[in-house]
């Protein structure tokens, strides 16, 4: 059976805590999701591509974005930096009658469960404790230490807020984590 055309799946947890991993996990099992490509006034990381992995814009024209209703949702995630879901690109995915998989922050995801164009699933990945979060964070190797203390100050304020998602899933154990998130999911675009 063809997804109805106002579905969406969430995927929103800390910065590190794997919400990329489980979604990719997801977009590779479930071919009904089309992954909603966020954009971005940050910049770059590494070999992160213009239209791939986000849609990098200047912030004088994402303030025309949020001006014009463009957005589904939009965040100032960290000082400065924006991001946001794009209405047009999921109305895309939506007419090529797939369900857009979001991969956004805490705030957004609440903003687009509260939307009544979306009928959203939404799935809060716990990182399993702030001190296993650090450590994935510095791993990385992306981001300075002040970055990465901000961001763990920050996952503290957005853990509180996990028991308003539909789900919560541990990812205490990746491969594990994956597999719930699929069965959930599955269930959702079936039904």
């Amino acid at each position: 059976m063809p997804p109805r055309p106002n579905k969406a799946v969430i995927v929103t947890a800390p910065s590190g805590a794997g919400k990329t991993s489980i979604a990719r996990h997801l977009l590779q099992q479930l071919p009904t999701l089309a992954f909603s490509i966020s954009a971005t006034t940050r910049e770059r990381r590494g070999a992160e591509v213009d239209g791939k992995d986000y849609h990098f814009i200047d912030l004088a024209t994402f303030q025309q974005h949020i001006h014009q209703h463009d957005f589904l949702e939009w965040e100032m995630v960290y000082e400065g930096k924006y991001y946001g879901t794009l209405l047009p690109l999921i109305q895309d995915i939506w007419q090529n009658g797939c369900t857009p998989l979001l991969d956004i922050d805490v705030q957004g995801a609440l903003r687009v469960m509260n939307d009544d164009r979306v009928q959203a699933l939404s799935l809060f990945i716990d990182p399993f404790s702030l001190d296993e979060l650090g450590k994935r964070l510095r791993a990385r190797g992306t981001d300075p230490e002040a970055s990465i203390r901000a961001r763990l100050e920050k996952a503290s304020t957005e853990l509180s807020f996990k028991e308003r998602f539909d789900h919560i899933i541990v990812n205490d154990d990746l491969p594990n984590a994956c597999r719930k998130a699929e069965t959930i999911v599955r269930a959702f675009l079936e039904a």
